[in-house]
């Protein structure tokens, strides 16, 4: 039983027919159908689809200026795919704590920036390295909407640039303040999205790069395709990249994109059983999303009481495994890991905790009732 596998419901097979039929794979129509397609589900100006999620935040952090001598304010607690996008740029990153949905912890990034830096001609500086710091990277773990309203505040007070990988957030949407409304991916200067196979849609691999800025817009358009000036005589005036997303990828990610409500509904359905099994269970719990945004429920993650359940984590994982489960750990601590643990952290001491008392349970769209019911008869000891 597997985390999360695509589930293929609509025209997947057709468009990749018509993309065979055309004999157009690379370069073709569904490209900017899918982009259309994406921009109008989240009500945003602009959106360039990417190979995928890493290449969305490399570009993305390149746009607003992140380079060489310059640092980006992170969550401990992420995919590694943000951190290692910062060390692309050259630049270096800040690790902040996470809250206990898992995200950037707002009040302690508020406290960093308010005591640890200083405001000087337009921009922010570390005053520890006098280093600029360009932006901060939000990102909305497991499809929980980080809570950002005061820091989105802070922040374009302080001409810090928001960043917002919404990779495993699609579909999750701000019901309060002054974020009522919009959509994760929508908020930042300039924002991701990733299409992996695992994710709650999928081109195969695939990402999107989202904004509401022209400017941004044609930028990244022009480096994701090797920076060209030419198309005939071969010009090229920028170091480019080969990120573009293929037709044939675009085709698939319109398909799932066409059943996204359906997606979301099902995870919901999923979710909801979930909960009714293991609240059950003495000791254990899924970590509910926050109460401020409807979130796409795109992994179920199963909370531990060690006081009152025998297994940390860890050795709960193990024994999943070993019945045939495919559960995994949420992602140990970047600022642990071996080549980012000489970088800055800021007051760091819920994320390992949370490492040992949390875990992912199988969630994909296909898995069934009986499914569910063999894990939670796993987890209460039968």
């Amino acid at each position: 039983m597997e985390l999360h596998e695509p589930t293929f419901k609509g025209n997947e097979l057709k468009y990749i027919r018509k993309c065979f039929k055309d004999n157009l794979i690379t370069f073709g129509t569904f490209i900017g159908k899918f982009e259309k397609a994406i921009k109008k589900y989240l009500k945003i100006k602009y959106a360039v689809s990417v190979i995928n999620g890493t290449a969305a935040l490399h570009i993305a952090l390149k746009l607003v200026g992140v380079k060489s001598n310059t640092e980006v304010i992170c969550p401990s607690i992420t995919f590694i795919a943000p951190i290692n996008s910062i060390i692309y740029n050259n630049a270096s990153p800040i690790f902040m704590d996470v809250d206990e949905k898992l995200n950037l912890d707002q009040e302690k990034t508020i406290d960093f920036i308010e005591k640890k830096t200083f405001f000087k001609n337009n921009f922010t500086y570390n005053k520890k390295t006098k280093k600029k710091i360009v932006c901060v990277i939000v990102v909305h773990v497991f499809g929980n909407a980080a809570n950002i309203t005061k820091l989105v505040a802070l922040c374009k007070k302080r001409n810090i640039k928001i960043i917002e990988d919404a990779s495993e957030s699609l579909g999750t949407k701000y019901l309060k303040s002054n974020l009522k409304n919009k959509f994760t991916g929508t908020i930042g200067e300039i924002n991701a999205i990733s299409f992996n196979g695992n994710k709650i849609i999928t081109s195969g691999g695939g990402g999107v790069i989202l904004t509401n800025s022209l400017k941004h817009y044609k930028k990244a358009k022009y480096l994701i395709n090797q920076a060209k000036d030419n198309n005939v005589s071969y010009i090229h005036n920028d170091i480019g990249y080969n990120y573009r997303l293929s037709n044939l990828q675009a085709a698939i990610g319109l398909a799932q994109l066409e059943k996204i409500n359906f997606f979301l509904k099902k995870k919901r359905k999923i979710n909801q059983i979930y909960k009714s099994k293991i609240d059950k269970i003495k000791g254990l719990s899924i970590l509910p999303g926050p109460s401020y945004a409807v979130n796409n429920n795109w992994l179920n993650i199963l909370v531990i009481d060690t006081k009152k359940y025998q297994k940390n984590s860890y050795k709960l994982v193990k024994k999943l495994i070993a019945k045939g489960i495919n559960a995994r750990n949420i992602w140990h601590p970047n600022h642990l890991q071996k080549k980012f643990v000489g970088f800055e952290r800021h007051n760091i001491n819920k994320s390992l905790e949370y490492c040992k008392r949390m875990l992912c349970l199988p969630s994909s769209n296909n898995i069934t009732q009986k499914e569910i019911v063999k894990i939670t008869n796993i987890l209460n000891g039968k």
